[in-house]
This record gives structure tokens, sequence and C-alpha cells, in this order.
């Protein structure tokens, strides 16, 4: 009798294990990812195409550390920004996992990037009649991916997944100049300091991602 029930603690620890086995989630995952993002421009606003690609670590079934970047390749001449858009965003995501499917919300800080995002001007005095040169600088400002998360799992090692949320893109005040004219002097560089703006910016992804 002993020896029998033994053997049958022994098949449900076994069945246990195996199903412990089954249910956990895959440590780590890439991803290939289309998204679009909202940027303003003048009196409007656009909604720009990308794509990028994401890694994320799986803590256990609720916990997740990811990492993402993404490129935006058009450039945008009436936007408050000109050229094309970086953005590398890491953190956290936190939800539930079921059989098929899960859903979460995340926290993603990093930062945003515009190519041609600033334009520096400088006294020439080898160029006639308007002696000022013009330089199209990148600009570089802190962003935070805040949203929900929705996936589904085909199979053990497939995840697709679809996110949506907001983008908030910070940009810090900094020292410009514009070209002034006075009677006296002529044309001249005249200091301006540019406020800080902090806009709210409607950003989707959708991507198939392995896991293992």
């Amino acid at each position: 009798m002993n020896r029998f029930l033994i053997a049958l603690l022994s098949v449900f620890l076994l069945q246990s294990q195996a199903m412990s086995q089954s249910e956990e989630v895959p440590k780590f995952e890439v991803a290939a990812e289309f998204t679009t993002l909202e940027r303003p421009a003048l009196g409007e606003r656009r909604t720009e195409p990308g794509f990028g690609g994401r890694f994320t670590y799986n803590l256990n079934r609720v916990v997740s550390l990811e990492a993402a970047g993404y490129f935006f390749p058009k450039r945008c001449f009436q936007c408050q920004n000109d050229g094309n858009i970086t953005e590398v965003v890491g953190g956290v995501k936190i939800g539930k996992r079921f059989e098929k499917w899960g859903i979460f919300g995340k926290a993603r800080p990093g930062m945003a990037s515009f190519s041609q995002g600033k334009v520096t001007i400088s006294p020439d005095p080898t160029i006639p009649g308007f002696p000022f040169r013009f330089e199209v600088e990148r600009l570089n400002g802190f962003a935070a991916d805040l949203g929900g998360v929705l996936e589904f799992y085909p199979s053990k090692r497939i995840v697709t997944r679809f996110d949506a949320g907001d983008t908030i893109i910070h940009l810090g005040p900094r020292q410009t100049e514009f070209i002034a004219f006075d009677s006296t002097r002529g044309f001249f560089l005249q200091p301006f300091r540019l406020g800080s703006r902090t806009t709210n910016n409607f950003q989707f992804m959708a991507s198939v991602g392995f896991r293992f």
C-alpha cells in the first residue's frame, strides 16, 4: 500500500512538474516591428511610417524588460523639427498572460532624435553681401513610450503583438540666434532663448517575434 501511494505521488509530482514547465514563458524575444508616429506640423499633425526592432527579456509571466529602436525615414519640411526621426526606448512591460494571448501596460523611457532639428547661424565674412553661414544640426530630446500591449501566441516560439499609446517627447530650452537688421549696424545676430516644449504623440506598433 505504501509503495502504491509513493508511486501515485510520484506520478502526480512528475505531472505537476511537466505542467509547470509547459507553462513557463521563453526568456528571450526578438521581433521586427512596423510603427507609425504622429508629429506636430504647421497647423496639423502628420503620421509618419517607420520600422524597427525589439528585444524582450521575460523575468516571469508578469514582468518583462524591453529595449527597442525605431527609424522614421520621411522628412517633414513644415514640421516643428525637420528631418527624419530616430527613437530609442527601454523599460518595463507588466500584465497578464493567458494560454493564447496576453494584455500588458508598458513604460519605456528613452530618446528621440531629429536629424535636422535645429539651425545654427554663424558669421562668415568670406560671404559677400550676407555674411552668415547656416548649419543644420541634429536635435535630441527625452522620449517616453507609455501605452498598452496586446499579444497573441500562435505557438510557443511565435508571438504577434500590437502596441498603442502616447510617445511623449520633451525638448529642453536652448540658446539660439536670429538675424536682425539695424540702420547703423546693418545685419547682425541677435541672441534668443527658446523655451522647453513637450508634445504628446500617438504611436502604433505591430510586430512578429521569435521566442527562445
